[in-house]
């Protein structure tokens, strides 16, 4: 035995390999079956579709964000206000 072949696990390629020297002699990409035209056409039309639904749902997020953020500084405004008017000491100053 001159040569085996190897097929790739990962693309399916067949490689063909001299057995005394390790050189590479040939390789064989898998053969790809191309869908019509109407299927790639299909598959477009729902990627769009996909593209469309996330847009919206980060739009309608963006625009409840302004309102939970606003409701976020109106909690901290009312936590600083009820704590001591003592300033803040830094621990790493204390030296």
């Amino acid at each position: 035995m001159d040569k085996f072949s190897i097929v790739c696990p990962c693309c399916e390629a067949t490689i063909t390999v001299d057995a005394m020297t390790g050189s590479v002699l040939s390789h064989e990409e898998k053969k790809k079956v191309l869908g019509s035209f109407d299927e790639l056409k299909g598959e477009l039309s729902k990627q769009k579709e996909l593209r469309d639904q996330l847009f919206a749902q980060e739009m309608a997020s963006m625009k409840d964000r302004e309102r939970l953020l606003e409701e976020k500084f109106q909690e901290a405004l009312k936590k600083a206000d009820t704590k001591s008017k003592d300033p803040f000491k830094n621990p790493l100053d204390l030296d």
